[in-house]
Order: C-alpha cells, then sequence, then structure tokens
C-alpha cells in the first residue's frame, strides 16, 4: 500500500482524473478521496470531508479564468489543517495567482499539466520537511556527490568520506549510482550485485534482502555497487524513493556517489540529501560547470543544501576562495590537497588514501567527514522512513 495519502480538489472532470492517475502512478502516493468543488468555509461539507479523510497532502487545481475561489480554499484547508501539505497546481503565466497560493498556504505550485515526476519530486520535498521538522529520534542521513564536471573526482572523494565515517562512526553505506560504476575499483572489490538488483526487486525489498545485495569492506563499510555496463534506460525515480527508503532505516550515514548523473534522479537524491558536495576544481572550466550543476540541482530546491569542494586545491596568484564561491554560487565546505600522485597511486592499487592514517590526504577526507557530523556525535540514532512514522 502506499504511504502517503492525497485528497484532490478539481472542478474539471478530466483534470481532477489526471491528477489522480498521476498521483496514484507515483507509487508511494494513493488518492483517498476527490472533490468536485471548492470548500467556501471551514464549515462547509467539503471542507469537513477533506479534514476527515486526513490527507498528508491536498492537490488543489487553479482555474486560470477564475482562480479565487481556489486560492480561497487553499487558505481554508491551511487553517484548518496547517501540518498538511497542499500542492496548487496551475499555468505558470499568472505570477501573480503563484504569490497568492503560496502566501494562502501551499507549500509548492507545479505548473499544468505536471509530470508523474514532478508530483513525485514535490511528494519527496515535502516529505522530507515534515520529517526534519520532527523534534523525536535522528535521522540516517544522506550526503550526495557529483561531479561538477567529469574527471574531478567525486568517486575519490565519495569513497574516502564514507571510509572516514565508517572508522568514525560505523553504520555507513556507499551507493554508486554513477552511469558506470568505479567505486568498486576503487577499493578493489568484486561485487556479485548491483544497485539496477536492489532497484529490480524495490518492491519485495527488506533489510535482509538489501544486506545480500551489499558488498563488504574489510573495514565494514558497506558498498551498493554501481553498474559495470552502461545503462541504457534510467530507473524511475519513484524507484529510487523506495530504495532510499529503506537505506536510511538501514545506516546511520548514505553516502552517494552520483559522479557526472545529471538527471531526475540525480535531482531527486539531491532533495533527499542533507548535503549536496560539489566537487569541483580550480580551473576556469571546472568552476563555470560547476555553476551550470548548482543551478540545474536548484531548479528542484536543492540549492541551500550545495557546498563546494575543491578538489586538487592549490593556491592560485590573484584567485581567493571567495572567488570561487562567487564563481559557482555555493559556500565553499571543503578543500582536497593536491596530492595527484598519492590519489592515483591509490586507485591503481585499490587501496583508498584512507587506510593511510598518518598521511596528510587521509587527514583531510577524516576532517571533512568530522565537519559533516559535527552535531552528530553525541546523538544516539534512531530509524526512520521517508513515507512513515515512526
Amino acid at each position: 500500500m502506499a504511504e502517503l495519502s492525497v485528497v484532490i480538489v478539481a472542478p474539471d472532470n478530466e483534470q481532477r482524473a489526471v491528477l489522480q492517475v498521476l498521483v496514484d502512478g507515483t507509487t508511494v502516493a494513493r488518492t483517498v478521496h476527490t472533490c468536485a468543488s471548492f470548500p467556501v468555509a471551514a464549515s462547509d461539507p467539503i471542507a469537513r470531508r477533506v479534514r476527515a479523510a486526513n490527507p498528508d497532502v491536498t492537490l488543489i487545481d487553479i482555474p486560470s479564468d477564475n482562480p479565487a475561489p481556489a486560492l480561497r480554499a487553499i487558505e481554508i484547508l491551511h487553517q484548518e489543517m496547517p501540518d498538511g501539505g497542499i500542492f496548487a497546481v496551475g499555468t505558470l503565466d499568472q505570477p501573480q495567482v503563484i504569490v497568492n497560493a503560496m502566501r494562502a498556504g501551499a507549500r509548492e505550485f507545479l505548473e499544468r499539466p505536471p509530470t508523474t515526476s514532478d508530483v513525485l519530486e514535490a511528494f519527496v520535498r515535502v516529505s522530507t520537511a515534515q520529517r526534519r521538522g520532527r523534534s523525536e529520534g535522528v535521522r540516517g542521513k544522506v550526503f550526495s556527490v557529483i561531479n561538477a564536471k567529469g574527471g574531478n573526482g567525486a568517486t575519490t572523494v565519495a569513497v574516502n568520506l564514507a571510509l572516514a565515517l565508517q572508522s568514525a562512526h560505523g553504520q555507513t553505506a556507499l551507493i554508486d549510482v554513477a552511469p558506470l560504476g568505479h567505486a568498486a575499483l576503487h577499493m578493489n572489490l568484486k561485487p556479485v550485485f548491483y544497485v539496477s538488483d536492489a532497484i529490480r526487486n524495490v518492491d519485495r525489498l527488506d533489510s535482509s534482502l538489501l544486506d545480500s545485495f551489499m558488498t563488504q569492506h574489510s573495514g565494514g563499510l558497506k558498498l551498493l555497487a554501481g553498474t559495470n555496463v552502461p545503462a541504457a534506460i534510467d530507473p524511475a525515480t519513484a524507484e529510487f524513493v523506495k530504495l532510499f527508503d529503506m537505506l536510511v532505516t538501514q545506516y546511520r550515514y548514505v553516502v552517494v556517489d552520483a559522479s557526472s548523473r545529471f538527471d531526475s534522479a540525480s535531482r531527486l537524491i539531491a532533495n533527499l540529501s542533507e548535503a549536496v558536495l560539489l566537487v569541483a576544481c580550480t580551473d576556469v572550466a571546472s568552476l563555470w560547470s560547476a555553476a551550470r550543476v548548482q543551478q540545474y540541482l536548484g531548479e528542484t530546491g536543492s540549492r541551500e543544501r550545495v557546498r563546494l569542494v575543491l578538489n586538487r586545491f592549490r593556491k592560485v596568484a590573484g584567485f581567493s576562495e571567495s572567488d570561487a564561491e562567487a564563481a559557482v554560487g555555493a559556500k565553499l565546505l571543503w578543500r582536497v590537497p593536491n596530492q595527484y600522485f598519492a590519489i592515483s597511486t591509490a586507485i591503481d592499487r585499490g587501496t583508498p588514501v584512507m587506510e593511510q592514517r598518518s598521511s596528510e590526504i587521509a587527514r583531510c577526507f577524516a576532517g571533512l567527514a568530522q565537519e559533516l557530523t559535527s552535531n552528530d556525535l553525541n546523538v544516539k540514532r534512531e530509524a526512520w522512513s521517508m513515507f512513515k512514522s515512526v
């Protein structure tokens, strides 16, 4: 059974049917009630029926020719159900209507006609916001790592960060969702199963099955390996939601190596992440690309979570860290020193630099892990789920 309950309010019969198909098509939500007219007061029967359904999300369609009743409905339902998520659906060529809808209490505004991916990403965002607002327990955290451009070192950062987290805290998983996975090569592992196996079996995935798909490193880190052949068809974003729903209930920290993957799945993972580590070098092409990746991820609400990691860092005369931040549009989180020979040798041998405990580069990645978890050290983890109360 789907986890999010949704009520649809739309006077137009065709639009109401389309929205129901989209909601149910995400596979993470189900329509529990539909309304063919807008509530005009908190006491009218429509408002009472919506309250009785107690939905996680209410979708309200805003007719372009007469938006006022829909805006009033958003205001009423927001007042009656302040903890519920209200999504408005309408056209983007009426900016004042968008502003009024958000002021009335809508959390999301989806362009008509929305796609299943649009609706799913909005569900994830509101669910993540609700989860972050809970005071009880501590959730597992996702840190995703993505390249500004190919060869900038996202896999190196992801592998060594995951090993550093495992060493310091345990309960860490590394997930390789790159178009062609290299994380296993970096650790000299020979996986039997891959992300694609977990995706294919996502509807029956439980903790035991998930663990059977993982490959364990000698340090205890669990790897869900990336594809060893270029994938012809990307998994649906709904499948990624289900996979990560399971991962974050099993691990304290999940590090995702997205490398140079730029699609709806990578943007979804960015939305699920506590922080998105955008790996770039200090050359012009890399910083130019980083700014475009930052813009791409920001289109679905992840901009505030993107942090810049400068790899192979070396001081350049006349160029400061603030210049890099200004060029990319993201705050600088960390600098990885330029030790190309040590890194390339470690990759060739399948012995990550984190295994060289006394080296400067190993201390650098340990420091990055400490920076990302500075508020977590004395907190006991409790399991959480993306779509279930815990």
